[in-house]
């Protein structure tokens, strides 16, 4: 009588081949969601919440200060100090969004590194000042 089934080594070959598979397809499918958040980020940084900024400097002449910060860009009401011809909000969900990372952006103006404007940026996936931040100062074609 013939029995039907998988050898023991038949299923540890195949084990050990899904093992293989997955050692290599991991590391890119886990790097490809950072780099989609920095992506999030950049967007952000670069268009959302810079064109609600550049709009606020084109009505009133001044970027919000580092004290109003970017709730100025949200609120149905003229921000203090009140700039002259405020016509905000400026933000369509009436809320400043949080970086991918769920943590606040950080926003000043004057900028350090920007002294005309402003320094917008996000502290990145570890939260803290590094060489992973999404910054509106420097580029990350790293």
């Amino acid at each position: 009588m013939r029995r039907s089934g998988f050898t023991l080594i038949e299923i540890l070959l195949v084990v050990m081949i899904i093992g293989v598979l997955v050692a290599m397809v991991a590391p890119n499918i886990l790097n490809r969601g950072d780099q989609a958040k920095k992506t999030a980020a950049r967007t952000d940084i670069e268009s959302n919440i810079g064109t609600a900024l550049d709009l606020f400097h084109m009505d009133t002449g001044v970027y919000p200060t580092t004290e109003q910060g970017l709730a100025a860009l949200a609120s149905s009401k003229m921000p203090e100090p009140a700039p002259n011809n405020w016509n905000g909000p400026y933000l369509k969900k009436r809320a400043v969004p949080k970086d991918p990372w769920g943590r606040a952006y950080v926003y000043a103006s004057p900028g350090t590194h920007n002294k005309d404007s402003y320094d917008l940026s996000s502290l990145g996936p570890d939260g803290i000042e590094s060489k992973d931040d999404v910054t509106n100062w420097e580029s990350d074609a790293k």
